[in-house]
């Protein structure tokens, strides 16, 4: 297998590309269920919370991960369920970006929330969400 590594510059750079690409004020949905296979892929479940990000929804790219800006939360969910997986919408609420899974704080999702169990008009918080570029 051939070996192919970039800088941390470079992987910066390309992190903060993703936000770039995505948009100011991108829509965040939480959905119950399982993560389709890919981000082009139909969604499935119930959407659990819709969330309007803020115009810079991400800190800057730094040691080749990136991190939520500023904590995101929803003071009242949509609908009652299970969190499965997110989806990160430009901000036309339509075109997908990014997708991953969700499991409650300390349980090693691609995004962290305090309760996955949400009903409905309740309030969560997300406790964390960082993306990395893992070089290669």
């Amino acid at each position: 297998m051939a070996t192919f590594q970039i800088s941390i510059a470079q992987q910066n750079a390309r992190l903060d590309a993703m936000e770039t690409e995505a948009g100011a004020s991108p829509v965040l949905k939480i959905y119950s269920g399982s993560i389709p296979a890919n981000i082009a892929a139909a969604r499935t479940g119930t959407v659990l919370s819709t969330l309007a990000l803020p115009s810079d929804f991400m800190l800057p790219a730094s040691a080749g991960s990136k991190a939520y800006n500023p904590t995101w939360s929803d003071n009242s969910a949509d609908a009652a369920g299970t969190a499965g997986y997110f989806t990160l919408l430009k901000n036309d609420g339509t075109t997908g970006c990014w997708q991953g899974d969700i499991t409650a704080t300390g349980g090693g999702g691609a995004m962290t929330i305090d309760n996955i169990v949400f009903a409905a008009g309740q309030a969560f918080t997300i406790t964390a969400f960082t993306i990395a570029d893992n070089n290669g």
